[in-house]
């Protein structure tokens, strides 16, 4: 994939449907690994659908939970997957084999689940009304402090490199606590008019520059500068860069997200399929993308680095891109697309190997002399794929999947026999004691927790849990609308 040539000069944010996902089961979250080569998509009974992006097929299909999945998160490197479910488990799984190696319990809900960009061993879970938890490979876990007044309605984040954890509450309180130490390093509040605070709803970052975005309860996203927070320390009043929100409808965000590059910024709205997507320089809103109306919006992600966003909504992953028109001029400048078939006038010495028409070029023979040597063994990193502070990509980052073969009516068992066949032959021992030995094994490998927070409240119900047996009296969610899409 040459991304250099997919730059445009132009709009750099989708335009139109480009299609849907259908993973069978309904969707309910998503999100995109670090080269946007493969999709991964929770459903509401608790499966994982890996999309190859490319192709636009399945990849690979994890059995992960039994209740719905509510949250994803990939590794840097994209070997391991993150996910979270309704019945409070958080899971981590290794993405080419599909095997789960760590399973953590939880007392109450978990709404968020995210990686430490930079750290594989680190994990940022949100409970549901409880303070953000940092989550160590091995079991340990320590909870984040909270603000002095106490509020227990916590939204968290990691920023772009993972050094601090931005923390926001429903009295609009940001924290930026630093991951090592849990130190404050700065905080500020958000404030509407004179005096009254809004509800943080989501906090979310931007994967190229500084800028990351606030959602809040009084309908307004605003967008805040990560280096200007620091500086201004604790209880500093910063202003935000840009403030986007729909004037006309008033509209609530249910989702929001930066563009690859970090120069757009795309929210869906909460009471119907809409995409609106502002330019972040200037804060002028370019493009609103409608989808089928009567859905409801779950989910929205931006691909990390074409101007493709998917969105979810009844059950579907909806694609949406740019229309690509084939404009062949820019390839070959001399081209010309004809209407009708014109009679060509060949030159004479057109197919000679020496032209004789041809006028004596003086500086030929000095062109000829500047020998341009080209290195074809050197591979030059995608920019694109590398941060400011990195000079080459990783190379044993996980980009594609491999596909398996499938195999039509197969044999109850075949691929069990002869991998115990193999195991038997190469241990010398018996098949049972090979199948044993293979079990134990796999049970040593998964490794369960159970994290114990204090007056944590376990009888609270998941809100997507909630939000579904209200919608349930209007029409059952195990079926699924037509897949049209509104005539432009």
């Amino acid at each position: 994939m040459n991304l250099e040539l997919l730059e445009s000069f132009g709009q750099n944010y989708p335009e139109e449907f480009d299609g849907s996902l259908d993973c069978i089961s309904l969707a309910v979250t998503c999100a995109f690994n670090k080269y946007g080569t493969l999709l991964a998509v929770g459903c509401n009974d608790g499966r994982i659908v890996i999309w190859d992006f490319l192709t636009r097929s399945h990849a690979k299909i994890i059995s992960a939970h039994v209740h719905p999945v509510c949250s994803l998160s990939w590794t840097r490197n994209g070997h391991k997957l993150l996910s979270a479910s309704t019945d409070n488990n958080v899971c981590i799984w290794d993405v080419l084999t599909g095997e789960l190696e760590h399973k953590y319990r939880f007392p109450s809900p978990v709404l968020k689940v995210q990686f430490d960009p930079r750290d594989h061993t680190r994990v940022l879970v949100c409970p549901m009304r409880y303070a953000a938890v940092l989550v160590q490979m091995g079991g340990l876990h320590k909870c984040l402090p909270l603000d002095s007044d106490g509020d227990l309605n916590i939204v968290a984040s990691f920023d772009r490199r993972g050094k601090y954890i931005y923390t926001g509450n429903a009295k609009g309180k940001i924290l930026v606590l630093d991951v090592d130490t849990f130190e404050l390093v700065a905080s500020f509040r958000i404030i509407v008019g004179t005096s009254s605070a809004t509800a943080v709803k989501s906090i979310e970052f931007a994967r190229r520059g500084d800028a990351f975005l606030i959602n809040t309860s009084d309908r307004v996203i605003r967008v805040y500068d990560s280096n200007e927070i620091i500086a201004l320390g604790k209880d500093g009043e910063p202003e935000p860069i840009q403030k986007l929100q729909d004037l006309v409808n008033k509209t609530t965000w249910k989702k929001c997200c930066f563009s690859g590059d970090g120069e757009y910024i795309c929210a869906g709205s909460a009471r119907q399929h809409a995409l609106y997507i502002w330019e972040k320089s200037i804060g002028n809103l370019v493009k609103i993308l409608h989808g089928t109306k009567g859905e409801l919006l779950l989910d929205v992600v931006w691909h990390p680095v074409r101007p493709i966003i998917a969105s979810i909504s009844s059950g579907l992953v909806s694609i949406w891109a740019q229309n690509q028109v084939e404009n062949w001029s820019a390839f070959a400048p001399d081209f010309k697309e004809l209407d009708e078939n014109v009679e060509y006038d060949e030159r004479e010495s057109e197919f000679d190997i020496a032209d004789e028409d041809k006028s004596i070029d003086l500086n030929a023979d000095a062109h000829q002399e500047e020998e341009i040597e080209v290195d074809v063994q050197k591979v030059e990193p995608v920019a694109a794929f590398c941060s400011s502070d990195e000079e080459n990509e990783d190379e044993n980052a996980l980009q594609f999947l491999p596909m398996a073969p499938e195999v039509e009516d197969p044999e109850e068992g075949w691929a069990i026999q002869d991998s115990l066949e193999i195991n038997a032959s190469l241990l010398g021992n018996d098949t049972h004691d090979s199948e044993g030995e293979i079990i134990n094994s796999k049970r040593r490998r998964i490794q369960y927790y159970d994290v114990s927070l204090p007056d944590a409240p376990s009888d609270e119900a998941h809100p997507l849990i909630s939000c579904k047996s209200s919608k349930e009296k209007q029409q059952p969610i195990g079926t699924k609308k037509a897949n049209s899409r509104t005539k432009k």
